[in-house]
């Protein structure tokens, strides 16, 4: 596809791991979850390709001199597991009505509900208009983009795609020097609850951090071991697969920090979070045995004390998790975009989010006010 009036080419590329990791990484900035090596890591692993659902389609915009200037990470889907913004209710209701929902293209990071951007790069209307032709042009039934930033959600809208919001939790670092000053600025009630939660979850546990190259083999095993755990209670089997764990090992350093939990020298449970630029993501955790109040510990608490102790400013500890509100967590909005083909079905996804939207503010508006922060704090 060529758009002749800005002379730049648009094209779809059947994975990131084939292209030149400067070029993409010029335009992905810090964000590691778009990063060449995270992506990449996913296709030559085997968690996203052949067998999985999810086949890699790029969407690649370059200039006269076959310079790459926008990049979107794409997938052509046959379902919709792995996304966190559930559309099978859609899927259910145009199928019912004769249509064929799958497949349809996602821009998106696989299994990763975290909001950044999607549209790399300084053409991002190309990328759009692109993703358009791709969906009329094979009679797909749409494409969908998930968990984008705010300059990304303002582009669609310049496109009319349907925008829909979620609601995630987290963490804000409002300058604290110590896990202490985090708790001081919490009601009593809920301050005493996390230290005793704490005080149970510590007991008989010793707790390491280890980042990037202290990060060994045996390490990733037993993470392997806990993710394995926890995808098999979550979702039937793990997205992910075990090469995935090695290769960004290998690959992205300094940006990996682990948790783990040790009882009598050996691992119990763990956390692997990723490293923004001022954002700590926790993403994978597990355990091999039920302790109370472990997983909040590792996911939550570790996570905090180390933003503070590190001066990071924000911490996001995966979708959804209403539970993360007595323990600090604050409500925030995601945002979503779909361009959705069928005139008729487009009319009824756009009511419904219309009605959605509606219900997720007013839920909004009683998260915040449950926020266990002192009046004089939560400002």
């Amino acid at each position: 596809m060529a758009d002749r009036e800005s002379e730049v080419i648009a094209k779809l590329a059947s994975g990131v791991s084939g292209l030149n990791s400067h070029a993409w990484d010029r335009l992905s900035g810090d964000d590691p979850f778009v990063s060449h090596a995270f992506l990449s890591a996913l296709e030559e692993s085997g968690s996203v390709g052949k067998g999985t659902g999810w086949t890699p389609a790029a969407i690649l915009v370059e200039d006269e001199s076959s310079r790459l200037i926008s990049a979107a990470p794409a997938y052509l889907k046959t379902h919709s597991q792995g996304e966190y913004v559930f559309d099978h209710g859609w899927a259910d209701a145009f199928e019912r009505a004769g249509g064929t929902y799958y497949p349809k293209l996602q821009i998106a990071v696989p299994f990763t509900p975290v909001p950044g951007p999607r549209l790399l790069g300084t053409q991002p209307q190309h990328l759009l208009a692109a993703a358009e032709a791709v969906v009329v042009q094979n009679e797909i039934s749409s494409a969908h983009m998930t968990f984008i930033d705010e300059g990304g959600v303002a582009e669609c809208e310049r496109r009319n795609w349907l925008i829909r919001d979620g609601i995630q939790y987290h963490w804000r670092n409002r300058g604290y020097g110590s896990f202490e000053d985090f708790l001081a600025a919490l009601t009593s009630r809920k301050r005493k609850a996390i230290r005793k939660e704490r005080d149970a979850a510590r007991h008989g546990f010793e707790f390491r951090t280890l980042r990037g190259a202290e990060i060994g083999a045996a390490d990733w095993d037993w993470m392997w071991r806990f993710y394995q755990d926890t995808g098999s209670r979550k979702w039937g089997r793990p997205y992910l697969t075990r090469k995935f764990f090695d290769l960004i090992g290998q690959s992205m350093g300094n940006k990996l920090l682990l948790f783990l939990a040790m009882r009598d020298g050996e691992p119990v449970a763990g956390a692997l979070n990723l490293i923004g630029q001022d954002t700590l993501y926790g993403r994978y955790w597990g355990t091999v045995d039920e302790v109370p109040f472990l997983h909040f510990e590792l996911c939550y608490y570790q996570a905090i004390e180390w933003a503070i102790a590190n001066g990071v400013t924000c911490v996001q500890a995966g979708a959804q998790g209403e539970h993360k509100l007595a323990r600090g967590y604050e409500p925030v909005v995601t945002k979503s975009a779909h361009f959705i083909v069928d005139p008729g079905f487009r009319d009824a996804v756009e009511q419904f989010l219309v009605e959605e939207r509606r219900a997720i503010g007013a839920e909004l508006d009683w998260l915040r006010r449950a926020l266990p922060y002192r009046m004089s704090s939560s400002a």
